[in-house]
């Protein structure tokens, strides 16, 4: 199916679970597609949320911007507009990219825009050796694979954690073009946006990053990848410090792409969260 995103932009998304139940939107990481989070939107349908993972523009099969913008700001835009078209607040799950994209529509946005918040291996400070490996590694291969195995070998060496699937998951992220190669389905464009500074500044300024979360008032939980390179536990403790009620969950032999890495254990820890505290609303006052 397809959503409307900032100025008519129509976002591919995939549904789990009833349109009338509480719905949770999945936004996935820079360079990834909705299809990272099939399993878990599964897990949640049958927990009886309705559960929208997107194609955040320029990835995967929504369409590349037409002026080259993938700002914090166009994402945000893009987010706020799905959130307008649904019958009631929804909870957000964002890995990375994802991640910072629902922290500032929270805490920039009206008080109502969400009713939970799971940052997955986000937070406001980040470590800069990690997040430079995420766009050396995004860099490196924008000029494609000369074949499936080649691509998946390349992702084994990014993410040793994550055991080896073969190539069948892999042909959702690529597309083979006319030359014969093996492409990956996002927008490189995206890359002129994603910064690096010894503040592991990525798409998103730290202060800025900082702001909105002092202003993020639903009930929040950070679920950090125990192996992460790119948040710390003391990225993890300025994150409570800064979102007081902000609960943690250490998810053990994972790295970053914690949904990937560990998905029952994550999609358990998600699907406990929502359970125990939806019902609570807002918790600032």
């Amino acid at each position: 199916m397809e959503l409307c995103g900032a100025h008519g932009l129509r976002l591919a998304a995939e549904v789990a679970g009833e349109s009338d139940w509480p719905p949770v939107l999945l936004l996935h990481g820079g360079g990834q597609t909705r299809h990272a989070w099939a399993r878990t939107a599964r897990r949640l349908a049958s927990a009886g949320y309705f559960a929208i993972a997107l194609d955040a523009r320029g990835h995967g099969d929504s369409p590349w911007a037409p002026d080259g913008d993938y700002s914090a700001d166009a994402l945000v835009a893009d987010l706020a507009a799905v959130r307008a078209s649904l019958r009631s607040p929804p909870a957000l799950v964002g890995a990375s990219l994802g991640g910072l994209t629902s922290l500032l529509a929270i805490g920039e946005g009206p008080p109502d825009f969400a009713r939970a918040l799971v940052l997955v291996d986000i937070a406001t400070r980040l470590e800069a050796d990690g997040i430079a490996r995420v766009l050396d590694f995004m860099r490196a291969h924008t000029g494609g694979f000369a074949s499936m195995d080649e691509a998946a070998a390349a992702v084994a060496a990014y993410n040793p954690h994550r055991q080896a699937r073969g190539t069948t998951g892999l042909r959702k992220n690529l597309r083979q073009r006319e030359d014969g190669r093996w492409y990956w389905h996002w927008d490189p464009r995206f890359l002129d946006h994603a910064t690096r500074s010894s503040a592991g500044e990525a798409l998103v300024d730290q202060e800025r990053r900082e702001q909105a979360a002092r202003r993020v008032c639903v009930p929040t939980l950070l679920v950090r990848g125990e192996s992460s390179d790119v948040v710390s536990p003391e990225g993890a403790r300025e994150l409570q410090r800064l979102i007081p009620h902000a609960e943690l969950f250490d998810v053990q032999n994972a790295g970053h792409m914690v949904a990937g890495d560990r998905n029952d254990v994550f999609s358990n820890a998600v699907i406990e969260f929502l359970r125990s505290r939806l019902p609570d609303g807002t918790l600032c006052r």
